[in-house]
């Protein structure tokens, strides 16, 4: 049971924390009256790397327990994930590896004799990797060996690369084929599935979302920055691995809702004071911010959505209102509810000006001479 949870812990450490994006809850594991058809398990190996094999000997397989499972050629070795019905429900999203057109099987528990030799398969991994990163640059290939995951029975190994363009590697395969004597295979990662295998700490402050739960990456745009009225600065928009953040996409279906019934932003309000043009949004506050272009300038309007298609409404008939909101709201005397920057009063470099540490110390003694009491005489 200790090597079992030793492994496991060695495989999370040198999964860069992949083993919690590979955890799934069975959230049916109480249901009492299962499916009879659940001879299938999900086993997960490294590097976000999970198969679905057929238990075909009837073992007692629970999660965590370690087997030997089917592979080509040879056998793997890797950690049961998952049991039971919710296991057809995962296929439906992850798509099973098949062989002669039936998925894998699981050949048995494994043995002490496996664990050892995968141990010592996964001891050589990091050393092949630096090898065959100095090969590469040998023979000129523009792509960089990002991972290399051995097979359990040391037969073969995955090569993790990324690349930029398209890379002829059948002269690299042939020189790792007779440098380690092994099957290779070659697996393309994106700059994404390298971020979420390194792992880091975005600019939240929390750990990479690729990294602990994102297991489908889907392709993030630059609409979903304007939907949310974020300003399209390249530096703030991407994030460590270079492509746009992840995040994007986590509330963009909420802005989108919110601006359904937003009349069109390119459309000038007509009024007896003025031509007003629209300048941005506060989204779900419905909120709308015009400011004028004329010769007598005229501070930002505040008005709502319904007040702004009213007077949309009315421009469409040839009349112009008198104002465009009864209170003109200044944008930069606008305070925001809840909100208060006391970033400057904990700035690291706050006691640095010798000036202004005079003049706090000439304040505090102004302070400390007005409380005195006075002597009576």
């Amino acid at each position: 049971m200790d090597d079992q949870l030793s492994i496991e812990r060695g495989c999370c450490k040198k999964s860069a924390g992949t083993c919690s994006k590979l955890e799934v809850y069975d959230w049916l594991g109480d249901v009492v009256n299962k499916s009879a058809d659940d001879d299938i398990v999900e086993v997960r190996f490294k590097n976000t790397r999970k198969d679905y094999y057929r238990n075909v000997n009837n073992l007692k397989l629970a999660a965590g327990d370690i087997v030997a499972v089917e592979a080509s050629p040879g056998h793997d070795i890797g950690i049961v994930s998952l049991t039971g019905a919710l296991v057809k429900h995962q296929m439906r999203k992850h798509k099973a590896t098949l062989m002669n057109g039936d998925v894998r099987k699981v050949y048995r528990k494994a043995k002490s004799v496996d664990i050892d030799k995968w141990r010592e398969a996964m001891s050589l991994e990091h050393s092949t990797m630096i090898e065959t990163r100095k090969i590469a640059a040998d023979l000129r290939l523009n792509m960089k060996i990002g991972d290399v995951e051995y097979q359990g029975d040391r037969t073969k190994a995955i090569f993790y690369y990324i690349a930029d363009e398209r890379v002829d590697f059948r002269q690299l395969i042939r020189v790792l084929a007779e440098t380690f004597r092994i099957r290779i295979e070659m697996k393309q990662i994106g700059a994404r599935q390298e971020a979420g295998r390194i792992g880091g700490i975005g600019p939240c402050g929390r750990e990479l979302c690729c990294a602990t739960w994102i297991g489908n990456f889907v392709s993030v745009t630059t609409n979903a920055a304007r939907y949310q009225e974020i300003s399209l600065n390249p530096q703030k928009l991407a994030g460590q691995c270079g492509k746009l953040k992840c995040c994007l996409n986590f509330e963009v279906d909420s802005y989108i809702d919110a601006q359904k019934d937003f009349p069109p932003s390119n459309v000038p309000l007509d009024t007896e004071e003025g031509r007003y043009y629209f300048q941005k949004a506060d989204i779900f506050s419905r909120t709308l911010y015009y400011g004028a272009n004329g010769h007598r300038p005229l501070a930002p309007v505040a008005i709502s959505v319904e007040r702004a298609k009213e007077v949309i409404r009315l421009n469409k008939m040839g009349k112009k209102v008198g104002k465009l909101a009864d209170s003109v709201v200044s944008v930069s005397s606008k305070k925001s509810p809840g909100f208060e920057n006391v970033i400057a009063e904990e700035s690291l470099t706050r006691f640095d000006d010798p000036k202004s540490r005079h003049r706090k110390k000439k304040r505090f003694s102004k302070q400390n001479s007005s409380r005195r009491p006075r002597n009576k005489s």
